[in-house]
């Protein structure tokens, strides 16, 4: 039904329920792309306890793109400090097995560079330092306003927008909204109006997580720096430093059916060390690792998005990152259709194209967890040449099972939309896996990167909208850009040499504005046609 909108003052074109960085991402997207958002955020302070610490390799090319990057990377850890992952007994212990990974200063110096498969590596930055970073620059954008201390009560939808009603300090206010995004958490608020209910399995793990403040701990840890440390007390543990020196996050795991209220923080910090530290607790978070995907990511005009649309165990911060996929998805589409080069059929392909990485992502996970948490003798605590052999043996399995969750490619590049109505040419593709990935475009995938010289890589040269590459410069491409300006989408065509034939195996690619291949061709395509399909105006064709 239609009602008509009265009050001109409340009127927000996308209303982002969650300040958190998958909300954060989605509103500096869609205010780049001149669609005004507003955010409400129910907190009116951003939480003390770390949560996530772990920035995708995929996630810092989002940032790249949206101008943050480099900020990001300079934030979290000291510049020289390395992000690698040791694995010993207890921290002051014996050593089993370790991942040298570079430093933030080394990644931006480009050490290696010509070898990476991004511009953008991972970054260890927690999100106590990378919120903040969304934040500040989110209070710039023009088109964009954020809200602490308000939180979504109710809304209601019509044809043409959705009515929310929000309370501010017990003050309550109509917003007439075009659409409305919960990237509001694993308790959304928006998900739980619509109804909409977590499939999966609701407990792999019990944790306890201790936020802790130690100076003797960074000494300790000083003498062989590490981002994290797993220990093998009586449990499975994991140090994680936060600001590399005095800040330190003890992630101990548990059975899923393990009562945590009578582990005592305390003596779960001493097992992980091996002796005891002088520290100050700052917090304690008590909590239940999940998989857990939503039944559906959209009910009419309202969007979920992050922890809202899928909950996973935490063993790489994987949720957080793909809540930041799902803000580049979501983000040109809404713009497209504000702008009205697409139609309103175009947001179908939001739930078509990431419900199925998620519910993918979810089993991959779950499966790294079971890896990273399997039983591990206790002999790997006793001396001599069988205590040796038991470590050996334990460094043989994480060589096999680790690397892939500390760099993980098929993460970040792995993922497609090969089966999109948005994509033509998509082929059935294996399942997503966490380090498998095909460095060579493919319809429906990420346009892989190649650096063109100057710092500048291929993702650098993409327009705001859709981008033709052309990697033969005799085709003419004038029926494109004709045909573009005609259904009014925005199109920038780049040249590319043709030195790069295995990477980018066709004369022509469409690339959309997530920077993932729509099609790929030559001079028998029909622009008109495809550029129908690619923004949702038609059906794909040629499945």
């Amino acid at each position: 039904m239609t009602q008509p909108i009265s009050n001109s003052a409340n009127r927000v074109d996308v209303l982002v329920v969650g300040a958190g960085p998958a909300g954060l991402t989605l509103a500096i997207d869609l205010a780049r792309r001149g669609v005004a958002c507003h955010v409400v955020e129910a907190t009116e302070e951003r939480g003390v306890n770390p949560r996530c610490n772990t920035t995708s390799a995929r996630s810092m090319e989002i940032f790249r793109r949206l101008g943050l990057a480099d900020e990001i990377r300079r934030a979290g850890l000291p510049p020289d400090y390395p992000t690698s992952i040791h694995y010993r007994t207890t921290l002051s212990g014996e050593e089993i097995f370790r991942i040298d990974l570079p430093s933030a200063r080394d990644v931006l110096a480009g050490a290696g560079k010509e070898d990476w498969p991004t511009p953008e590596p991972q970054h260890r930055i927690s999100q106590l330092f990378l919120e903040p970073i969304l934040e500040r620059h989110a209070s710039k954008l023009p088109g964009l306003t954020l809200e602490r201390g308000t939180r979504l009560v109710e809304f209601q939808q019509y044809d043409d927008h959705v009515e929310a009603v929000v309370e501010t300090a017990g003050a309550r206010r109509t917003l007439h909204c075009a659409y409305v995004v919960g990237c509001d958490g694993a308790h959304s608020a928006v998900r739980r109006r619509l109804g909409i209910r977590y499939e999966g399995v609701d407990a792999i793990q019990q944790f306890v997580s201790t936020f802790v403040r130690s100076p003797e701990l960074g000494r300790l840890a000083a003498r062989d720096r590490a981002w994290t440390y797993w220990t093998y007390g009586r449990r499975i543990a994991s140090l994680i430093a936060i600001d590399g020196e005095s800040l330190w996050l003890n992630h101990v795991a548990f059975a899923p059916d393990h009562d945590t209220e009578g582990e005592d923080p305390e003596e779960l910090l001493r097992e992980a060390v091996g002796r005891p530290v002088e520290h100050e607790v700052l917090g304690v978070v008590r909590w239940t690792g999940r998989r857990l995907v939503a039944q559906r990511y959209r009910a009419g005009r309202v969007f979920l998005a992050g922890d809202a649309a899928h909950v996973w165990i935490p063993v790489g911060g994987f949720g957080m990152n793909a809540g930041i996929q799902d803000a580049a998805t979501l983000g040109w589409m809404l713009a497209a259709v504000h702008h009205g080069w697409s139609p309103p059929e175009l947001l179908n392909a939001y739930e078509l194209e990431r419900k199925p990485v998620g519910e993918q992502f979810a089993n991959a996970v779950g499966s790294t967890a079971r890896g990273s948490f399997a039983d591990v003798s206790p002999d790997i605590h006793l001396p001599g040449p069988e205590g040796e052999r038991a470590r050996a043996e334990l460094a043989d399995r994480l060589a096999a099972t680790e690397r892939h969750r500390y760099s993980p490619d098929g993460f970040s590049f792995g993922y497609h939309y090969a089966d999109s109505p948005l994509v033509v040419g998509g082929e059935d593709q294996a399942a997503i896996t966490m380090g498998d990935f095909q460095d060579r475009a493919q319809p429906g995938f990420r346009l892989p990167h190649v650096w063109l010289g100057g710092g500048l890589s291929v993702l650098d040269v993409l327009g705001p909208g859709f981008t033709l590459l052309r990697t033969d410069p005799s085709l003419g491409v004038k029926h494109w850009t004709s045909a573009a300006r005609e259904l009014g989408i925005p199109l920038a065509v780049v040249d590319l040499s043709g030195q790069w034939p295995d990477r980018y195996p066709a004369a022509l690619l469409l690339v959309r504005p997530d920077q993932h291949v729509a099609w790929m061709g030559g001079a028998d395509a029909r622009p008109d046609e495809l550029l129908h399909t690619v923004t949702g105006r038609v059906t794909a064709h040629q499945r």
